[in-house]
């Protein structure tokens, strides 16, 4: 039997009970650890989570870094005035507390890594471009980058929106190539995985050869999976994720007051976010209590147990990078109705879901109504788009599916196969232009 390869992962988010980016890579490290050897160098942050749940077998080391990384976090806090808008703000706020990472996990594995006790150092979070590697220009052994999610330009019909996000720093992110390390991040990786057109796109051009299109989301069926429903004269149109000015909740609860069509059916809503005082007001004014309802944060098991319960998805997003919530309803049989940009645009196709072109605000809107509407009133469509986007979803995003893909990868870094693996075979992501701003 060939021995398991030994690989050290880069995991500073790392933790099952946070949402978004930590669980992102608390589940794909979880996955890794079925198939090699993993030791996982992580904060010490994470530490009490990890140790209830544990990560599959993986060894994990702790690095502290909180001299550094806990007043940075604040002052991000503060200039975000909270933790739902400013994303940019707190990319910039990370570069020195995460360089100051990498560089204690350099001083741990050093001599590990130059005796050969590890085949491959993989860089699984964070996930963004714009946060480059200390080790990647030191490492003795293949050093894997990503997967990476990034550059989505904001669309400019939004400009509201984006000072709403107060994103203003957004319009200066290309400075990040200017910063120490960026070069040799990207020219030392061995291989690079990039999610979406959007974040190939921002790779040096010269990097591209070692570049594979591999997702950063992914799904864990034990939570996401394929119910039986039964038939209902009255469907669930469901709508979740943080209640935030780009995410357009605000489009989905104005479908159901524009349309009597769909004030016969539900909304259900999930999430919250600064974005609920305005959902609560639409709601009052045009008196949806009857059909809307606004169900708060819920844990993943629950959103998981909700989209088993509904039929239809409903993502108005204008700058979804990755999109895992759009993963986990396909997972869950629902027909989707997204918007044509960014990640949504990649993971859904005409035949498992629904996108509507990037417009203005009023262009979406009436376009959800009219996409809702030939939902609720065609149920076996709604099944079908559901079907085929489940079986989309487990062939490619189920978390033991991406741990495979990445392992073969780790072997062609190895030379152990000499042609580039292509994670998407023949069922690729359908092309699309989600790298364009205009409305």
């Amino acid at each position: 039997m060939a021995q398991r390869l030994r690989v050290l992962a880069l995991a500073d988010l790392c933790n099952p009970a946070w949402p978004s980016l930590p669980v992102v890579g608390y589940k794909y490290a979880r996955a890794l650890a079925g198939k090699v050897d993993l030791t996982i160098v992580t904060q010490v942050r994470n530490r009490p989570n990890l140790q209830t749940e544990g990560v599959g077998g993986a060894a994990v080391h702790y690095v502290d870094t909180e001299y550094i990384a806990r007043p940075l976090f604040q002052m991000a806090r503060l200039l975000r005035g909270g933790s739902d808008t400013g994303w940019t703000i707190q990319m910039a706020m990370d570069y020195p507390s995460y360089l100051a990472f990498e560089r204690e996990a350099w001083k741990r594995f050093r001599g590990d890594l130059l005796a050969g006790r590890f085949d491959v150092v993989h860089r699984i979070t964070p996930m963004s471009p714009a946060l480059p590697s200390y080790m990647a220009g030191r490492c003795p052994v293949p050093f894997l980058l990503g997967p990476l999610n990034g550059n989505l330009p904001w669309p400019r019909a939004f400009t509201v929106e984006l000072k709403r996000e107060k994103e203003w720093l957004s319009r200066v992110r290309s400075a990040y190539k200017l910063m120490p390390y960026h070069r040799t991040t990207f020219t030392r990786s061995s291989g690079i995985l990039a999610a979406f057109d959007h974040t190939i796109a921002d790779i040096p051009a010269s990097c591209r050869g070692k570049t594979i299109n591999f997702p950063e989301v992914g799904i864990d069926p034990d939570l996401f999976s394929l119910p039986q429903r039964p038939r209902r004269d009255r469907l669930t149109v469901l709508y979740a994720g943080r209640l935030v000015p780009y995410k357009l909740p605000e489009i989905v609860v104005r479908a159901f007051a524009l349309s009597p069509t769909l004030r016969r059916h539900r909304l259900a809503v999930v999430g919250d976010g600064p974005e609920r005082a305005r959902l609560e007001q639409i709601i009052h004014e045009h008196r949806l209590q009857d059909c809307v309802e606004l169900l708060g944060r819920k844990t993943q098991a629950v959103v998981g147990e909700l989209m088993r319960q509904a039929e239809i998805f409903a993502f108005p997003s204008i700058r979804e990078l990755g999109a895992g919530v759009v993963v986990e309803a396909m997972a869950c049989g629902m027909a989707c109705v997204v918007v044509d940009y960014g990640g949504p645009a990649t993971l859904i196709a005409p035949d498992r879901g629904i996108k509507v072109p990037l417009g203005t605000f009023e262009q979406i809107l009436q376009r959800f109504v009219q996409h809702l509407e030939s939902l609720v009133n065609d149920p076996d469509r709604a099944r079908q788009l559901g079907l085929a986007a489940h079986r989309h979803a487990m062939d490619f995003y189920a978390w033991d599916v991406k741990a495979a893909r990445t392992l073969e990868i780790y072997h062609w870094l190895l030379g152990r196969r000499a042609q580039k693996p292509s994670y998407w075979g023949d069922g690729g992501p359908v092309a699309t232009s989600c790298c364009s701003p205009s409305a």
